[in-house]
């Protein structure tokens, strides 16, 4: 196995942030920063993280360290070393199509309860996402789409009113940000989505459920197209644990 090297540019972005928020606990907060690096793409597949050089330079113990390892390791985002230290797990072509998979099952049967229950009011918050969306498509700002997309598509399950449904959506919420990282990076396709979402808004305003629900299906699976040829043609992604 190829490790892609050790992370100490994580190490000493991490020593400039300073103190944890109020109320954060400093293992809570090492784990949020280092699960963000992980699904951000800051930490590539194949980093290596070493506990005691992250602690040394931290100027920490490893207990919340260890903490925040083991939870990363539990959500199948690192992988331990058999020499010790852990690095960053890939994502395998499995991965991709059973996550898409589920995702357009979940993500369009909300979707549909949506289009169903919702009230008129509950709609301007889409519109404004939109509108944001695109004001940063056509600046060229693309790295800011994920999140924003991220948002509209929370907003948008939110008003199935099925917390239990949001839920399972939310697992699977940071392989999701992962993916749409490499969706929206080419212009043409972020803005296919963004028409995408308008026809959602206008099938939801008319509450026509079905089309919602197949339009949704269709945008995640043209979704995992992308991310599978991307997938095939750059990344080479493996299971970097065999």
């Amino acid at each position: 196995m190829t490790v892609a090297g050790e992370y100490d540019p994580l190490a000493e972005s991490l020593k400039r942030l300073g103190s944890p928020p109020q109320r954060t606990s400093l293992g809570q907060y090492v784990y949020d920063t280092l699960k963000h690096a992980v699904v951000s793409g800051d930490m590539v597949p194949g980093t290596r993280m070493v506990e005691s050089r992250l602690a040394e330079a931290l100027g920490i113990s490893r207990t919340p360290l260890r903490e925040a390892f083991h939870k990363l390791e539990r959500e199948h985002l690192i992988r331990r070393l058999p020499a010790g230290g852990f690095f960053v797990v890939g994502l395998t072509r499995a991965d991709v199509e059973e996550t898409f998979g589920i995702r357009s099952i979940l993500e369009s049967y909300a979707a549909r309860i949506a289009a169903l229950k919702h009230r008129e009011s509950d709609l301007v918050p889409l519109e404004k996402k939109i509108r944001e969306y695109q004001e940063y498509l056509d600046n060229g700002q693309l790295d800011a789409l994920p999140k924003i997309n991220t948002e509209f598509h929370d907003l948008l399950y939110a008003l199935s009113q099925s917390p239990r449904l949001v839920k399972m959506i939310n697992e699977l919420r940071d392989l999701i940000f992962r993916f749409r990282q490499v969706i929206l990076k080419v212009e043409d396709t972020a803005r296919l989505s963004n028409e995408d979402h308008l026809l959602m808004l206008e099938h939801m305003k008319k509450r026509e459920a079905e089309k919602v629900e197949k339009l949704v299906r269709e945008h995640i699976l043209r979704g995992q197209e992308i991310v599978l040829k991307a997938f095939d043609d750059e990344f080479k992604m493996s299971d970097t644990g065999e």
